[in-house]
């Protein structure tokens, strides 16, 4: 009687789940056997298809005409201090450059600045933004993630507020081919969903850059945020250190050996930080702007494909193996009973 009443309290206790083929993983399932053929098969179907994707996208990004120039350093005179020539504000820092178009370059040609060692992805630079506020004027006091650019010296919050809209690039560029004024177009330069969901068609700044350390450019108080799109551009934060943010577009083809003249406010402090600033102009194509490393990607794995079926067809042509009885297989064996 003693050893009935065991037994039912240890069966009682048990964890042991309740026995089902899905438990037990005895479902019906497709267990392919690796054959040399089946490995050589998808080997050489992964080259077909990766091999002329590569070669399209390399091809792609060698047809972008990109023209890189780095500005920082020599538009500041050799004789001045770099970080004391850019936070003197009575300093002219007007600087002329001359670009020569390597190719044609057909419109529209896209306009960025490149900023490295910029880390626009530090957590609390990041956070230090109020997505409630650049929405609606009813939260323009929700300024407590803004700190230390939250109100101005007169405890009145600043909008927009934070430190991301305060450090706003300022260097501007002014274009011009054989003398004659190339206009960059910057309208819809920032995305839709931006402009329409993100930043309020009636919220306008206020106390913006106007007290203390100024950071970046002012903005103009009787436009709204939602059309000021550089900002909205420059908010959306870059998760490397060296990014490019769409400046403009040249809506006019230019001509291989053009000769463009830059002229540059050469205003953003990068300095500080041993920061580098260039001006880009490039095409684009299917696959956007120029990017080879995706197409050497895609080449290096469809080569690499091709070189082991390769590899593979010619040691089981010289040293075949017999395989063995798949009826061995540990699923394929019946019960006994």
């Amino acid at each position: 009687m003693g050893s009935e009443d065991g037994s039912y309290r240890s069966s009682k206790n048990s964890k042991k789940p309740k026995y089902s083929r899905f438990t037990q993983q005895e479902l019906p399932a497709c267990k392919p056997i690796l054959t040399p053929g089946l490995v050589i098969g998808i080997l050489i179907s992964l080259a077909i298809i990766f091999i002329p994707i590569g070669l399209l996208s390399f091809s792609a990004s060698q047809n972008v005409v990109e023209v890189v120039d780095r500005y920082d350093e020599d538009c500041v005179p050799a004789t001045s201090s770099k970080l004391g020539f850019i936070q003197d504000a009575q300093t002219n820092k007007t600087c002329i450059r001359t670009l020569i178009v390597p190719k044609k370059m057909k419109h529209p040609i896209f306009v960025y600045y490149q900023l490295d060692n910029f880390y626009q992805n530090h957590r609390r630079y990041v956070k230090s933004r109020s997505d409630h506020q650049l929405w609606s004027p009813k939260n323009e006091y929700m300024t407590k993630l803004c700190e230390p650019e939250a109100v101005d010296s007169n405890n009145e919050p600043i909008v927009p507020c934070g430190l991301v809209a305060w450090s706003l690039f300022n260097d501007t560029y002014k274009f011009s081919r054989n003398d004659n004024s190339l206009t960059v177009n910057k309208k819809n330069i920032a995305w839709t969903s931006d402009r329409t969901k993100k930043f309020g068609a009636n919220v306008y700044p206020k106390n913006f850059q106007s007290h203390g350390l100024i950071g970046g450019a002012k903005l103009n108080e009787t436009i709204p945020l939602s059309e000021q799109e550089d900002l909205i551009v420059w908010m959306r934060t870059a998760a490397l250190p060296s990014f490019r943010k769409l400046y403009g577009r040249i809506e006019t083809d230019l001509e291989a050996n053009d000769k463009i003249t830059v002229v540059i406010e050469n205003n953003y402090n990068t300095y500080a930080f041993d920061g580098r600033k260039k001006l880009v102009m490039s095409t684009v194509a299917w696959i956007g702007g120029k990017n080879d490393f995706l197409g050497r990607m895609y080449l290096t794995v469809g080569g690499a494909s091709l070189f082991f079926a390769l590899a593979f067809s010619i040691l089981y042509i010289l040293k075949p193996r017999p395989l063995g009885d798949p009826t061995y297989l540990s699923w394929n064996r019946k019960p006994t009973l």
